[in-house]
């Protein structure tokens, strides 16, 4: 099974969060983890915003970076094309999404259709994400 992480679950890997447990389960049963591009700095953004929040000591920001950046190679990291980010912008009006989180949903959706529909597993704790993505696999479903 392939695992698709957007940046609030992956994230919970260095932070401690609620659901991070039910992320490193995930992670245990998935054969490949993928994830697009701008994951990186969305992750780098959000260690930066805790570290100003103080909800990171110094040394928790550099550990949670050093860490970070170590994993980031075990994951597929989808590019983010021209065709992508117009697809994106699609599901952006489709479904009510910001615009990085549709490039989220279309690397999602070319990942699933790359790797297989079925052996394809979204993960995010965005809600309104998490409904966009359901909706737009029952829709590549139908579509064949």
């Amino acid at each position: 099974m392939t695992l698709y992480l957007d940046t609030s679950s992956l994230i919970k890997l260095f932070v401690e969060e609620p659901g991070g447990d039910e992320v490193r389960q995930h992670l245990s049963e998935a054969d490949a983890v993928a994830t697009s591009l701008i994951t990186y700095a969305e992750a780098r953004a959000t260690f930066a915003r805790l570290r100003r929040t103080r909800s990171f000591t110094a040394d928790g920001f550099r550990s949670a970076k050093r860490d970070f950046d170590e994993d980031w190679s075990n994951y597929l990291v989808v590019e983010p094309s021209l065709a992508l980010c117009r697809a994106a912008g699609d599901l952006a009006e489709r479904y009510h999404l910001r615009g990085c989180d549709s490039i989220q949903l279309a690397t999602f959706l070319d990942v699933a259709r790359e790797r297989g529909r079925e052996e394809t597993r979204f993960s995010s704790f965005d809600h309104a994400l998490n409904q966009a993505a359901t909706k737009a696999l029952r829709a590549m479903r139908r579509s064949g």
